[in-house]
């Protein structure tokens, strides 16, 4: 098969007409949208997707969304519906029909059906005059006149806009929630995600040498201590136990480049240590130290608490972890 010429050309201009679409559709949103939300907020119950063809992988990729931003949510294929799948709703849940013209045959099977169930239906349609907009309770109007292919056949540029208008609902119930970080960590638990979501700094140093020295320590037990924990620095802390300072390997090399190996040797960790290090509290969720971290460039952080030491965080210990 012979490759043409301009498929650069083709290329781009899909993606240009798909983005003026969903810029167009940003102009759509109004009172009617407002009501869809009201309406899905009001219900109290689930939202039921359904849809035929394209529309209902794309109306799944809408529940999925739905679910995991707070609002619970299933997919019903409109085949499947007078099949004995119309049984899973309820009394208080709310259907969304998806359809591009609304004037599909399983659609207005389905419709009828729908109404004696007495639940609320929201059109996702991009023909509002069409059966399915004019039996709906509400329109959430996915406009798109023109597919991206020369034919106008192959739904394109329709579902992007029906994608795009099932995020804009999605994310407007979630803050009408009050949907939450720790909500989204409960249903995100799995892989680097979940993690960056709830694992905190105590999940992590407990796993972790603890290294200290005291203030008066000299530059040997300093070295000792650094190498026995393997983690690249100790802290140092002050009489009482509290934490005063951090050395880390970087510190004892510019140490020997400033005063030479035999002025070293008179040195202690109060000579040498960084004072007020950067440091963490336990409950700190460690993709935010991360970010810490990597703003000043370290690669190492005490844990502490009111001065209290509990333990050191790595960047390897994060790279592990699957957060980088």
């Amino acid at each position: 098969m012979k490759l043409i010429k301009n498929i650069q050309s083709i290329a781009k201009e899909v993606i240009v007409q798909e983005a003026q679409a969903l810029q167009n559709l940003a102009t759509l949103i109004d009172n009617e949208f407002e009501n869809c939300v009201q309406t899905i907020l009001d219900a109290g119950g689930r939202v039921v997707v359904s849809g035929i063809g394209k529309s209902a992988i794309v109306g799944q990729k809408i529940v999925a969304t739905l679910n995991s931003t707070g609002t619970p949510a299933l997919f019903m294929h409109a085949a499947d519906a007078i099949h004995g799948d119309l049984g899973m709703i309820q009394a208080n849940d709310v259907v969304i029909v998806i359809s591009k013209s609304g004037n599909t045959p399983e659609i207005k099977v389905l419709i009828p059906l729908l109404k004696r169930t007495a639940v609320k239906i929201i059109a996702m349609v991009s023909n509002k005059d069409s059966y399915l907009g004019q039996h709906a309770h509400a329109i959430l109007h996915a406009h798109a006149p023109l597919e991206a292919d020369p034919l106008n056949l192959a739904p394109t540029t329709s579902t992007t806009v029906t994608m795009a208008l099932g995020d804009a609902l999605a994310i407007c119930l979630l803050q009408a929630r009050g949907f939450t970080h720790d909500d989204f960590a409960k249903f995100h638990p799995g892989g680097s995600l979940g993690k960056r979501l709830y694992l905190k700094v105590s999940d992590i140093c407990a796993h972790n040498l603890i290294p200290t020295v005291g203030e008066t320590a000299s530059l040997e037990a300093v070295i000792l201590e650094i190498t026995s924990k393997r983690l690249g620095a100790t802290a140092v802390v002050c009489a009482e136990g509290k934490l005063v300072g951090i050395i880390t390997d970087g510190d004892l090399r510019r140490m020997l480049r400033q005063h030479g190996i035999s002025n070293l040797l008179s040195l202690t960790a109060s000579d040498i240590m960084t004072r007020n290090p950067i440091s963490a509290l336990p409950d700190d969720y460690a993709v935010d130290v991360l970010e810490r971290m990597q703003a000043k460039s370290i690669t190492q952080v005490v844990v502490a608490q009111q001065g209290e030491i509990i333990g050191f965080v790595h960047l390897h210990d994060l790279l592990k972890e699957g957060l980088i």
